[in-house]
């Protein structure tokens, strides 16, 4: 399978810079989702890695070798763009044969490896109609297919779901999963979207300020995140982030806001208030005390409740702060309430350093 290795590349268009020094090496046999806020670069990084683009600094390469002067056609790379572009005067099947006819791939085999992914897709009795015959899950499925249909082990997709309703959008993850599993190829795939992260990602590669802030695998990125962009941009509701500061108080290291004041298990250097930015995730803000001896209790006033079905996503203000917590719906909780009183465990904290926004801690002490 093939390894991907950015090294200190950049990409600038006129005096604005898109991708600063990224460097990072994306998981061979593996989903990797890059995730990062609209006009990251994350479109631009998949068109480096294809051949659509050049780096202006640094170097791409695949396997070991540099690829930064390999023709587009000569990468062998499956690419799903963002847009369907399907060709309208071409039926279902000739859009999705089209890349193998470029590439010297015709007749019998051609169709035969149509048809295949066409199967995977859900899409084979779809084959003899025109792209203004389907729905727009219909024309994002072929576009995947068309993609995808190359005799390769290496997918880019650019955020090919963006526009979908949530389920198609969900029905998709699943497919795309185990398209990955079936062909057993590394797959790329970008988004700014959380959950799709979460749903799809074995590895992930957080895209912040032109540089990738953080890999690794997904679950570890989610519980133990080293960057503070890792958690703002992983999880939903958004997570939430206060100012703070480290200090000493009774002879040990405490982490201080305007709502509270927790001992941490962090060696505190430096100032003698250093500067933190302290995050905590909505579910870890919550409604009924959890057990043992490390809680702190935050109170706040409602102002607005939102019923999502299986949980209520409820925002307070505490002390002018605004924050987000979940409640579960079986857990008795009156939307028609004007205060709550939520409870902290200091292992629930993050704590990063307020300028280079790495972490200083992965959880309270």
């Amino acid at each position: 399978m093939p390894i991907i290795e950015f090294s200190g590349v950049r990409r600038q268009y006129g005096q604005t810079v898109v991708l600063d020094d990224v460097t990072t090496r994306l998981e061979d046999a593996a989903f990797n989702v890059v995730l990062g806020p609209p006009a990251s670069g994350k479109s631009v990084l998949l068109r480096l890695l294809t051949g659509l683009e050049a780096p202006d600094r640094g170097h791409v390469a695949i396997d070991g070798e540099v690829i930064d002067r390999v023709a587009p056609g000569d990468r062998n790379i499956g690419y799903v763009p963002q847009s369907f572009a399907l060709f309208p005067h071409f039926s279902v099947l000739n859009n999705i044969t089209y890349p193998l006819r470029l590439a010297g791939t015709k007749g019998r085999a051609a169709f035969e490896a149509a048809e295949r992914i066409a199967e995977m897709l859900r899409i084979d009795h779809l084959l003899r109609k025109m792209p203004n015959q389907l729905s727009g899950g219909e024309k994002q499925r072929v576009a995947i297919a068309r993609g995808i249909v190359k005799d390769t082990d290496l997918f880019v997709l650019d955020d090919p779901l963006t526009g979908l309703d949530f389920k198609l959008r969900e029905q998709l993850f699943d497919d795309l999963r185990e398209m990955r599993r079936a062909l057993g190829a590394t797959f790329i795939y970008t988004t700014s979207e959380p959950l799709e992260a979460l749903v799809l990602a074995d590895h992930i590669h957080v895209l912040s300020d032109g540089r990738i802030v953080e890999s690794g695998p997904v679950d570890r990125v989610y519980q133990a995140p080293r960057h503070l962009r890792s958690i703002e941009q992983l999880g939903f509701p958004a997570t939430n982030v206060l100012d703070g500061v480290l200090t000493r108080e009774d002879g040990r290291t405490a982490c201080r806001t305007t709502l509270f004041s927790i001992p941490v298990d962090v060696e505190h250097a430096g100032p003698a208030e250093r500067p933190v930015r302290v995050a905590v995730r909505p579910e870890h803000l919550r409604h009924e005390r959890p057990a043992g001896a490390r809680v702190c209790a935050i109170p706040g006033e409602v102002i607005l409740a939102e019923d999502l079905g299986g949980e209520l996503v409820v925002h307070l203000l505490s002390n002018d702060l605004r924050l987000t917590t979940v409640v579960r719906h079986d857990s008795g909780f009156d939307l028609q309430a004007a205060s709550l009183e939520l409870y902290l465990d200091h292992d629930d904290l993050r704590i990063f350093d307020a300028d280079s926004l790495v972490s200083v801690s992965q959880g309270g002490g």
